[in-house]
């Protein structure tokens, strides 16, 4: 009878463990899959703005290389297969970025010299 008492300890408690997902405790394995998928999106998004890989992985530095550069590969395939024209990015591409001119700074009109 000291074995019944054991298992129904460990039954309700492999029923809890189950449910981790509910405790906000992540699966590691979705997670990589999650964040894969994110980079293969943004590599995607990159191709189709015409956007360099090298840009790509500059404005995403937190992205999976790798995961980028597949979805940029894929995109560019089905761009090619289907003869799609990209779209024109509306972000500036990374290093061309002007500052905007200071408007405090006026220049004085030049002094009329004296006679």
């Amino acid at each position: 009878m000291k074995r019944f008492p054991a298992t129904a300890l460990v039954l309700p408690l492999l029923m809890a463990l189950s449910a981790c997902e509910q405790l906000g405790i992540d699966d590691p394995v979705k997670v990589a899959a999650a964040k894969e998928a994110e980079a293969r999106a943004i590599g995607s998004a990159c191709r189709h703005a015409m956007r360099a890989i090298e840009d790509c992985y500059v404005l995403n530095p937190k992205a999976q290389k790798a995961a980028v550069y597949a979805g940029w590969r894929e995109m560019d395939e089905y761009m090619r297969e289907n003869k799609l024209e990209g779209v024109a990015p509306v972000v500036p591409r990374p290093g061309t970025v002007k500052p905007p001119p200071d408007e405090e700074v006026e220049e004085k009109p030049a002094r009329k010299a004296s006679s």
